[in-house]
């Protein structure tokens, strides 16, 4: 369902708008996929730092499992 909104925007980048939509375009159509790619933009920005968090949480410990492990490579 979609609902009616307003926004209000500076000349420029509604200039910027048209041309980038043309003459038959859609301007809520490029607004409306531009704001899907900005929200999951930001959510893909706030796992990432979330993982790198737990990462460096337990970064000695696995660093000294990789260490491990590589005791057990066989030299070619």
């Amino acid at each position: 369902m979609k609902v009616k909104t307003s926004v209000t925007l500076s000349e420029d980048l509604v200039a910027q708008l048209d041309t980038l939509v043309g003459e038959t375009g859609s301007r809520s159509a490029v607004l409306e996929q531009a704001l899907r790619e900005f929200l999951a933009n930001r959510k893909r920005r706030k796992r990432d730092a979330r993982d790198l968090r737990i990462l460096n949480t337990h970064s000695d410990e696995l660093n000294r499992e990789a260490q491990d492990v590589l005791q057990y490579q066989v030299e070619m």
